[in-house]
């Protein structure tokens, strides 16, 4: 309980959703940072969407906003998000902050655009040098959004009539504060669909969070490892999920078997002895569990028993000459399932009489007209 705990109060949720955004945006024009500097004094935006290149959101077709999560439909060249967890509110406190953290981005972003080409630009045609001390990049270029675990009760009771205004999505709201217009994500009432899976990993639902699971889909290998851990996280918090965790646990052994190739003798050995038998082998196709190892990694660390479990006889036998195939078995079990000519075979005369009664061998002598 006490480790529970401590996962709870330590979980860096905000990276954590950070990291799960930037992979939502993997090949798509925009890029994400997280935690950006704003001042000399520390001051870190939550989440920056950014186009990757000048115009790139302008021409944005179909195919780069298809199955992004509700609210997400309306991204301009700048969206500066924040993320207040299951563990924090969001108010108008938060709003302001929002706000003010867009002001100060703004300016920077301004002045990096205004003061010379970016580093990845042709060289030619340089930008014009602004004409006073600040010249500031068009309002329509940015996007505030805010988004929220739990529904934010306190907010809307600061409201003014009026300003949130539902869109057709349920838990979505554009929100009117001040000047601004915020776009408001409630991920505790979003609709259950496969699109809005990246939302429902930082839902505080149970439901919500095995859907997300369930149906996130990473673009990159490393976003595998965020969906385990949070599942990790999620069964520390809530015991009932532990069956989802197993589920994850299969998916990333998976991921493991395709990449084991790639690793170094030592990173085999080091995962190979972290991982249990029963956890090496559990759900996996034979296949799959031998993909990528050579004969000596499919074997390291099991007995023989082991080695052998779910081997047809001749599977066993293969490559074992007629001594190691033999040792260890008495002579019944060894001469079992043989006919008496299978039997003698390679015995001399002596041989195959040994240990007979003579009076029997005379008899059959005599009967046979010897």
């Amino acid at each position: 309980m006490r480790y529970a705990r401590q996962m709870r109060d330590h979980t860096p949720w905000h990276r954590l959703f950070g990291i799960a955004l930037t992979d939502l945006f993997t090949g798509r024009p925009w890029r994400v940072e997280l935690e950006k500097e704003l001042a000399l004094k520390s001051q870190r935006l939550d989440v920056l969407i950014i186009e990757r290149l000048p115009g790139a959101a302008a021409v944005t077709d179909a195919a780069a906003l298809a199955d992004l999560p509700d609210g997400l439909e309306n991204l301009t060249a700048h969206n500066v998000l924040s993320y207040k967890s299951k563990q924090e509110a969001l108010d108008g406190w938060a709003m302001e902050e929002l706000i003010g953290h867009y002001v100060t981005y703004r300016k920077l972003a301004s002045i990096q655009a205004f003061s010379g080409p970016p580093a990845n630009a042709p060289s030619a045609d340089p930008v014009e040098p602004p004409a006073a001390a600040e010249r500031l990049l068009p309002e329509a270029a940015f996007h505030l959004y805010a988004v929220a675990t739990r529904h934010p009760t306190k907010l809307f009771a600061q409201l003014a009539p009026g300003a949130p205004h539902p869109t057709d999505w349920p838990g979505v709201y554009d929100v009117d504060w001040g000047s601004r217009r915020i776009r408001l994500i409630v991920l505790n009432a979003l609709t259950k669909h496969p699109r809005n899976a990246p939302w429902e990993l930082f839902a505080s639902q149970m439901d919500r969070i095995r859907y997300g699971l369930a149906h996130y889909q990473p673009r990159s290998r490393a976003a595998r490892l965020l969906r385990y851990h949070l599942a990790n996280i999620h069964r520390l918090e809530l015991p009932t999920m532990a069956y989802t965790l197993e589920d994850f646990k299969l998916d990333t052994y998976r991921m493991l078997i395709d990449d084991f190739h790639a690793l170094s003798p030592e990173e085999r050995q080091a995962l190979l002895e972290r991982m249990d038998v029963a956890d090496r082998l559990r759900g996996l196709a034979a296949e799959e569990r031998l993909r990528g190892l050579d004969a000596e990694d499919r074997l390291r660390g099991l007995d023989p028993e082991e080695r052998l479990r779910g081997l047809a006889a001749e599977e066993r036998l293969r490559g074992l000459d007629p001594e190691e195939r033999l040792r260890g078995l008495d002579p019944e079990e060894r001469l079992r399932g043989l006919d008496p000519e299978e039997r003698l075979r390679g015995l001399g005369p002596e041989e195959r009489l040994r240990g007979l009664d003579p009076e029997q061998v005379k008899a059959w002598l005599n009967r046979t007209g010897h």
